[in-house]
């Protein structure tokens, strides 16, 4: 079950590439694991099913003041409109945290993809919009030398 909060991280982002192209991006297991996750993080993708329904985990693995630390993070695509919407839950494997909701709209304009990224269930100002910022980041420096 999802979620129902209004604590939400909403962020918009304007990339130099074509909608197809940043759609790959999020939805081709090896691409999106090659830029998801804040700096210094590596990403495996382990399973994606990309349709309504299917199932997805990913590994992120992070240096804390502790030391490595992997978090992994399952859910379930729930809307898969190529390619203009991605809706997918996401929870942690290893902890008790409640399912939370990733809505993606990518529109084009000129060959140009705005991105507007809104992940329900966790609060602005948080750690998780940090991490979602660096994130798009990364994206936008991929798309520019893909």
């Amino acid at each position: 079950m999802t979620q129902n909060t209004d604590n939400a991280v909403r962020l918009t982002r304007t990339l130099d590439a074509p909608r197809d192209d940043v759609w790959r991006m999020w939805t081709d297991p090896a691409e999106f694991a090659a830029w998801y996750g804040p700096d210094g993080a590596t990403v495996e993708v382990t399973q994606w099913d990309l349709r309504p329904g299917g199932r997805r985990l990913v590994a992120m693995g992070v240096e804390t003041p502790g030391g490595p630390m992997t978090m992994r993070f399952t859910g379930e695509f729930v809307e898969v409109t190529k390619p203009e919407r991605l809706v997918y839950t996401e929870t942690m494997a290893d902890q008790a945290h409640p399912e939370t909701r990733v809505e993606v709209q990518f529109h084009e304009d000129g060959g140009r993809t705005t991105v507007e990224l809104t992940h329900h269930g966790i609060p602005a100002g948080s750690p998780g919009e940090t991490g979602w910022a660096m994130a798009l980041d990364h994206l936008a420096a991929r798309v520019l030398s893909a």
